[in-house]
């Protein structure tokens, strides 16, 4: 498992204990800022449409911080349980989602969710602890929970697109994409590459979004890139992520097998 602290991302360490994620658990408002610049021409909510459609089925959102993208599976699903460690994150999710009676927040882990098993139609997790080798707990947890057929989508940023990725391999020089990318394609992992922009309303907005994803300096350079570059549009930025999708076998498998298949297929970047 790559180096979360300093990439600003929940994840679970090797020993069950939570990583404290330095950026929305201490500067929750800011994050708050982040989730709404982030895809502003909703392109990851289209390829999860494509590959999950989660109308009429239970939904469940791991990692999901203070609910941000709960109020939106709820406006098609079944029900929604958003599973999240930290208790602070729990009560501002708890609060956002108080009037939507299909929606239902819990405390919990990725290595211990607290659901029956095959009681979800969709597990959804977003920049949240599946960073590659390390994260086989939850895998299997995921799969513990999901019912025949159902789906696990990871949605993560993408350290090989330009120049959101640059900054963050500036940030984890050990970090390996490659190595990454072949862990979930021998879990039986699809990956879908998507382009998005985070649009920022202020250069204080997106001052200050980047100075709790980077390390002090790696978030100057970015500062100066942006604020320097014609291309980035003002105060847009174009970020990539991967979509990986993996299906829980419909009919009996070998342990260890996956009936998902391990192509990859590109999506069109937005510029």
């Amino acid at each position: 498992m790559w180096n979360a602290a300093r990439r600003g991302l929940k994840a679970l360490s090797r020993d069950g204990g939570v990583v404290p994620s330095p950026n929305i658990w201490y500067y929750p408002d800011v994050y708050e800022v982040e989730n709404q610049a982030q895809d502003v021409d909703g392109a990851i909510w289209q390829v999860l449409a494509e590959e999950a459609d989660w109308a009429g089925l239970d939904v469940a959102d791991v990692g999901c911080g203070d609910g941000f993208h709960l109020p939106r599976f709820a406006a098609g699903a079944n029900s929604v349980v958003g599973v999240e460690p930290h208790e602070p994150l729990l009560r501002r999710a708890r609060r956002r989602t108080a009037d939507l009676a299909a929606v239902r927040v819990v405390r919990g882990s990725a290595q211990g969710l607290p659901l029956g098993d095959a009681s979800v139609d969709l597990v959804h997790t977003r920049t949240a602890y599946f960073f590659g080798p390390g994260c086989e707990p939850g895998l299997r947890e995921a799969d513990r929970v999901l019912r025949p057929g159902g789906r696990l989508v990871i949605v993560d940023l993408d350290v090989t697109a330009e120049p959101y990725g640059r900054w963050m391999r500036e940030d984890l020089p050990h970090y390996d994409p490659a190595a990454v990318e072949e862990f979930f394609l021998r879990q039986g992992f699809r990956c879908r590459r998507v382009g998005t922009r985070w649009r920022f309303t202020d250069r204080a907005a997106m001052e200050a979004v980047l100075k709790i994803e980077f390390s002090p300096g790696v978030a100057a350079a970015a500062i100066a890139d942006i604020l320097r570059d014609n291309g980035f549009d003002g105060y847009t930025v174009p970020v990539g992520y991967r979509v990986l999708v993996r299906e829980k076998p419909a009919g009996l498998v070998l342990p260890g097998h996956s009936s998902s298949s391990s192509s990859e297929v590109v999506s069109p970047r937005i510029s």
